[in-house]
């Protein structure tokens, strides 16, 4: 087996989502509860319009989401408490010395290192839920990872945070040789990108620890988007300054130096809660589309639009509020997880 996994603008079969279940995430009062509902539901049907969508559902919310996307997306009932997709279900591969072979990569997933807070005994379930839904090869994995901690070109290049792979409270005493390892058998890459660290309110009580798709992507080979902030009254302003001067000196598996562009952050920098990690990076790539984390700021939106326009030619980016979704501990790339195309017997996709 030679399992690789596709980069993000490869053509999908479908993104994959789960609804939002009764739990903290979802919010306690009535008002924070439609907000979450809302918010997730946008997301979809902005990706449906583009590809078809797949959402598990708890049995509970199956009425409540059928009235919000109707007949638009495919809902499939499974048990559901956690609903950041892309870091608990799977993460999808194909076999290079099989075509048509899909795999589905099944980490371990602890809850974003068993922080006390979050429900997640039923999400770590969904891998083996969809690849058995979609007749995927399931790849284990005894690495605690999450979907939202790595990024790759699909050319063997793979972007990690050290405070995710290597955090004490998911693989506790690993090397960097250990994970790089595990990364090639299940994604077929051979070189990683170490970041040293995540943006700042990542680190907060409810944060991932650092997750790199918050922080930089890889529009194409030997191109990085990567998030900056501008305002120095902002901590990741000297966060963004030290990731740019460490990626600089980097090259892919292909011995590229990057060529790094800069998506600027917005001009909001506090919320109720403290300083926001509000990024446009946190994109989602579909077939013919972007699907954009808007901030409410119309100008620094449209910024954000023109510079994922160009790095990615020939899609439409469509901007979806995300503000709700920040406010929980993620963004649209987090609530989402595409199934790359493979194709099939007789040459079909």
């Amino acid at each position: 087996m030679a399992w690789r996994m596709p980069a993000e603008p490869d053509p999908h079969e479908r993104t994959w989502m789960a609804f939002p279940a009764v739990g903290g995430t979802l919010g306690e009062t009535a008002a924070s509860r439609e907000e979450c509902y809302a918010a997730w539901s946008e997301v979809a049907r902005a990706i449906a319009e583009f590809e078809p969508v797949s959402m598990l559902v708890d049995p509970a919310e199956r009425a409540n989401a059928h009235r919000r996307l109707g007949g638009g997306v495919e809902l499939i009932e499974a048990p559901v408490d956690e609903f950041w997709m892309r870091d608990h279900g799977p993460t999808f591969v194909i076999d290079a010395e099989r075509p048509g072979v899909l795999g589905a990569v099944d980490w371990v997933f602890n809850g974003w290192g068993d922080p006390g807070w979050s429900d997640w005994q039923l999400a770590a379930e969904h891998a083996r839920i969809v690849a058995e839904r979609v007749g995927a090869e399931l790849v284990p994995s005894t690495l605690v990872n999450e979907g939202g901690g790595i990024h790759v070109d699909g050319e063997g290049t793979v972007l990690v945070t050290e405070t995710v792979q290597r955090d004490e409270h998911r693989n506790p005493g690993i090397t960097r040789a250990e994970v790089e390892a595990e990364l090639a058998r299940t994604l077929g890459t051979t070189r990683a990108i170490w970041l040293p660290r995540g943006l700042s309110r990542d680190y907060d009580d409810f944060g991932t620890n650092g997750h790199v798709d918050i922080v930089a992507t890889m529009p194409s080979p030997g191109r990085l988007l990567l998030h900056t902030q501008r305002d120095p009254g902002h901590p990741d302003h000297a966060v963004t300054r030290g990731l740019r001067a460490l990626l600089e000196h980097e090259v892919d598996a292909a011995g590229r130096p990057f060529e790094i562009v800069e998506l600027p952050a917005p001009a909001t920098l506090r919320d109720d809660h403290g300083f926001v990690d509000w990024s446009y990076v946190n994109h989602l790539v579909v077939n013919g589309g972007v699907i954009a984390c808007g901030f409410g700021e119309p100008r620094a939106d449209a910024d954000a639009r023109a510079i994922l326009a160009e790095a990615y030619p020939g899609r439409e980016v469509v901007t979806v509020d995300a503000r709700p979704i920040f406010a929980r501990g993620g963004g649209i790339h987090c609530i989402t997880q595409q199934q790359p195309a493979v194709v099939r017997e007789h040459g079909a996709a």
